[in-house]
């Protein structure tokens, strides 16, 4: 019983990452109808960017929020220069733009910091709690994403930029009639998720060392993630993030070896797509034809 609940808040640990990203990724979807592919190389080079401010000697929380507002400057960038020109264009293309970030951002970032393995230091200690079943680390990672949700739900509940953002995202005719910038608040959506990312990526570089490849899994378990609680909905894809990361914990521990874990992610993508597309939390859009 006590390796299960560790392998569970463990899980519970790993997922607060998952469910970072996949909140990222949720967030470009209802701004744009855009699965954007190069998220994790995304949150990789902010992590680098966060990397290379603490061995200059910056303290980890001030390189933290450097790196969270140079991560959305670049999403800010990124959105206005890139996805917007083929915003009218056909899904296909914009996607394709996307994996091309993807790809960009990993060479960047090889060219630039080399492909050699690096140390990234945790501000959590790794203390071990509760008769070892949490460490602190973990715990702090899961207290990092639950404030983050709540920082981000009572942005675009009670201030008039998010309830302008969540306005853009669900009517852009609408809310042109009603004077709101529909395409700064789209920009200003990339941002954020860029800054969401970056999270992600700082959370999860201490456990698995800092290289441009680091976070390719990390995605597929995100998207998981995030079609599992509804790629429309902000808590699904927390919901979803800390799912998958328990699912899996456990079947790696108790089924299948540690190796074909990222199977688990796959093999949980087809089932939701077959049994439930919208996700635990998504909504069905109803289109009139």
């Amino acid at each position: 019983m006590h390796e299960l609940l560790e392998q569970i808040s463990s899980g519970l640990a790993v997922g607060a990452v998952y469910a970072s990203l996949a909140l990222a990724l949720v967030m470009i979807y209802r701004s744009t109808d855009l699965i954007n592919f190069a998220q994790g190389e995304m949150a990789m080079f902010s992590t680098y960017i966060a990397w290379t401010l603490v061995n200059a000697g910056v303290p980890f929380w001030a390189a933290f929020v450097i790196t969270l507002a140079t991560s959305f400057a670049g999403g800010l960038v990124i959105e206005r220069v890139i996805i917007r020109p083929v915003e009218t264009a056909p899904v296909l293309a914009a996607v394709v733009v996307t994996i091309g970030l993807n790809l960009i951002f990993n060479s960047v970032a090889g060219w630039i910091f080399t492909y050699t393995l690096q140390e990234f230091p945790s501000p959590f200690p790794d203390r071990p709690l509760l008769g070892a079943l949490i460490t602190t680390r973990d715990l702090g990672v899961i207290g990092v994403t639950l404030l983050m949700l709540v920082l981000l739900f009572a942005f675009f509940r009670f201030t008039s930029a998010g309830l302008a953002m969540r306005a853009a995202a669900q009517n852009p005719q609408s809310a042109r009639l009603c004077g709101i910038p529909v395409g700064r608040m789209l920009m200003f959506g990339w941002g954020l998720a860029a800054a969401i990312g970056a999270v992600a990526g700082i959370m999860v570089a201490p456990v698995l060392f800092l290289d441009p490849n680091m976070m390719g899994g990390v995605l597929i378990y995100a998207f998981t993630g995030a079609l599992l609680g509804g790629i429309t909905s902000p808590v699904g894809a927390v919901v979803g993030g800390l799912i998958v990361g328990v699912t899996e914990n456990l079947v790696g521990t108790y089924l299948i070896p540690s190796q074909l874990k990222l199977t688990v992610a796959l093999g949980l993508i087809i089932v939701v797509l077959l049994l439930r597309p919208n996700g635990l939390f998504g909504t069905a859009v109803i289109q009139r034809v």
